[in-house]
């Protein structure tokens, strides 16, 4: 009996298989590839652009961005919104297009999280070689500019014949769709190869549902776990971003209040607890909030859930200082539940921190230490509300109180987006999370320009949910160029833009280390010709208006506040811009070392200084083994 076939090309097929692929977690169905983002040039209009076209709106959703990278950005932000469990594709031509996916494939691999890149690529057969844009190799006649995605996904495969979509479209998927397994996934679509038609099977446009699984824990391992928790006086948890994409967040809670551990965040991970729990201690090393350090320093059980442990998170192994301390992972992902020398289980979040508890019943850690860490949680809060608080409401604000003023504003289900600069470790100290999804800190690249496009696709995830973009001028230069898609898509994102006038947490590690905050300023050049003039005449408030943006300044603490609340009042996409005090900081200096080299010779005393303080701290690195 003949096989039922249909004829399309082979981008009409790739569109019509992305339709019909679904996950499912608890019994719950989600959409995998919800949409398509695109950007269309001569290397895939007259491919995906015409399949997408013929194929609809209701088959497959398109957004139409303004800069590649970017456009994979607010793929990222809309999976992370959704916990993984759906994802976005994105489109692009050959040549720059392409190139341009490799910094938004990066952050998406590292933090685990899944988009779907579909770019351009050489003619199959290279019938008209060489064509415009395509990189010529003199001895592999095979590579084109789409082989830098390689080492940024965690799949990748050239599509130079059309049944090769089949075995390839399905390997996708299934990455995908796995928590162990999820990043970026790139194929690469040869553009001749895109427009070629074929006889497909019936058979691969059937639904077909992807099961996101929960592994239990091995019982030797749960076990050995529970035995090494019983043992320990002082242990620590520190909560990454799987407790989130889990939603194991009420199995910590249920955890935590039966045994009394204390729970410290890394910036993925942060809100697994809410902010104003007995047991949340806040964020953790380098960035982290005293009590929180402090605990770590004398743990001697650390039992990471879903954290990958960053340089960050450990102080660049200088954090945890107990001589005995031992390592309990916890992590669906075996690569990182074994690291530190660490016992492990390798098992989902959620299933995990049930068994332990279920394993663990009747044991509490001692009352005198939740009396210490409570302490010590009482202090910080104090600092906290120190700097939040603003005396004089004519007075210029700096950047605690700026988030001292947000804080007073968001709701409980807003979310507040940032990634780089000297936002995020001010945010991982003093922002208090209320909800699981409040607190999207993308810390793991900390890819300056992901802020507003992250805050586009969080807002197509939940578009019943108030979103806040902070940026920095610094961030705000690299990429505006997605407000124009919040402005036409209706999207009523809000952007916090803070002008500092340069790279502010740059220049602050710029003076830490000896290099004098060379460079990292927006300033004219001085006769001397370097950059210590007067500040760059820069209006970014009039560049967001002119691209669509409602727009209101605030000089003052007071005018702040009101701008925040008209913001979020506000239908439509609102930018408040502030400039920031930078000559009265209030942010808390760091609890914890993190380790940038520092010139090991030097002819300036500013460096030489630095290279003794990098000595001191360096010395006490640990490697757990």
């Amino acid at each position: 009996m003949s096989q039922s076939t249909v004829r399309l090309t082979v981008a009409q097929a790739l569109v019509r298989f992305l339709s019909v692929q679904y996950t499912e977690r608890d019994g719950v169905r989600h959409r995998l590839i919800a949409g398509t983002w695109g950007i269309f040039g001569h290397g895939n209009v007259a491919g995906l652009g015409q399949a997408l076209l013929q194929a609809g709106e209701d088959v497959m959703p398109y957004h139409q961005g303004r800069n590649e990278q970017s456009m994979v950005h607010a793929a990222v932000g809309y999976a992370r919104q959704l916990n993984r469990l759906s994802a976005q594709a994105v489109t692009t031509s050959i040549g720059p297009g392409a190139t341009n996916l490799v910094t938004g494939a990066a952050l998406a691999t590292i933090n685990r999280l899944p988009v779907l890149l579909l770019p351009g690529d050489y003619f199959a057969s290279h019938a008209p070689d060489p064509l415009l844009q395509q990189l010529e190799h003199p001895t592999e006649a095979d590579v084109s500019v789409n082989d830098t995605l390689r080492p940024v996904s965690r799949y990748f495969d050239r599509i130079t014949r059309p049944e090769a979509l089949i075995p390839s479209a399905l390997n996708a998927m299934r990455v995908l769709a796995d928590p162990a397994e999820t990043g970026a996934v790139t194929l690469a679509l040869p553009q001749d190869v895109q427009a070629e038609a074929y006889d497909w099977p019936e058979e691969f446009f059937a639904e077909r549902v992807w099961y996101v699984r929960r592994p239990a824990p091995d019982p030797v391992e749960l076990a050995a776990a529970v035995e090494a928790i019983r043992a320990a006086e002082r242990p620590l948890i520190v909560a990454g971003g799987g407790v989130h994409h889990s939603e194991a967040e009420a199995a910590l809670k249920a955890f935590v209040e039966a045994t009394g551990i204390p729970v410290s965040s890394t910036q993925a991970g942060k809100g697994s607890l809410r902010y104003d729990h007995p047991a949340d201690l806040g964020g953790i090393g380098h960035t982290g909030t005293s009590v929180s350090d402090d605990i770590a320093r004398a743990a001697d059980l650390v039992i990471g859930v879903g954290t990958r442990y960053t340089d960050f998170t450990t102080a660049s192994g200088t954090l945890f200082q107990n001589p005995d301390v031992r390592f309990l992972n916890l992590n669906v992902t075996g690569f990182d539940a074994h690291k530190l020398s660490a016992r492990t289980l390798v098992c989902d979040a959620r299933a995990g921190l049930t068994a332990l508890a279920e394993a663990l019943s009747g044991h509490r850690v001692d009352a005198a230490y939740e009396a210490e860490y409570g302490a010590g949680k009482e202090r910080w809060d104090a600092v906290v509300e120190a700097a939040y608080r603003a005396d004089d409401e004519s007075a210029v604000p700096t950047q605690t109180q700026v988030l001292g003023a947000l804080d007073a504003v968001v709701g409980d289900d807003d979310v507040v987006i940032n990634a780089a600069g000297s936002l995020p470790g001010d945010l991982h100290k003093l922002w208090r999370s209320r909800s699981p999804r409040q607190y999207h800190l993308e810390y793991g690249y900390s890819c300056m320009g992901y802020e507003i496009p992250a805050g586009i696709g969080v807002q197509q995830a939940a578009p019943d949910v108030t979103v806040w973009s902070l940026v920095g001028d610094g961030t705000y230069l690299m990429m505006p160029t997605e407000i124009v898609t919040a402005v036409q898509e209706g999207l009523p994102v809000n952007i916090v833009l803070i002008q500092n006038h340069g790279y502010a947490s740059i220049g602050g590690l710029s003076a830490e280390i000896g290099a004098e905050r060379f460079g990292t300023d927006y300033r004219y050049r001085a006769a001397d010709g370097t950059f210590t003039g007067a500040p760059l005449p820069v209006d970014l408030a009039a560049n967001a208006a002119s691209l669509g943006m409602d727009v209101l300044r605030a000089k003052t603490v007071g005018e702040l506040r009101e701008a925040l609340a008209a913001a979020r009042a506000d239908d439509r996409p609102t930018c408040v811009y502030v400039e920031t005090d930078i000559l009265n900081p209030t942010s808390p200096g760091a609890e914890a070392w993190w380790d940038v080299p520092v010139a090991e010779v030097a002819s300036r005393e500013a460096a030489v200084e630095a290279r003794e303080r990098y000595e001191q701290h360096v010395a006490g690195r640990r490697h757990h083994l």
